[in-house]
C-alpha cells in the first residue's frame, strides 16, 4: 500500500514539477517527486542525480554572474 501511494504521489509531483519547469515555477517540486520515485524506480535515481547536477551547475553560473556584476559596479 505504501509503495503504490509513494509512486502515485511521486508521479504527480514529478509531472507538476515538469510543468513548473516549463512555466515559471519551482524545480524543487520535480526534485521532490523524483526523490519519492527513487525509492521504487531505479531510473528515477538517475534522473534525480542529473537534476541535482543541473541545479548545482546553474547555481554556480548564477553566483559567478552576480559576483562579476557586483565587482563591476
Amino acid at each position: 500500500m505504501h509503495k503504490k501511494l509513494r509512486i502515485a504521489v511521486g508521479s504527480i509531483l514529478a509531472i507538476v514539477g515538469i510543468v513548473f519547469f516549463i512555466l515559471p515555477g519551482s524545480m524543487f517540486v520535480l526534485i521532490l517527486g523524483l526523490m519519492l520515485l527513487s525509492y521504487d524506480v531505479p531510473k528515477a535515481r538517475e534522473w534525480l542525480r542529473w537534476c541535482q547536477g543541473a541545479m548545482s551547475r546553474s547555481a554556480r553560473k548564477l553566483d559567478a554572474f552576480l559576483l562579476k556584476r557586483k565587482l563591476k559596479n
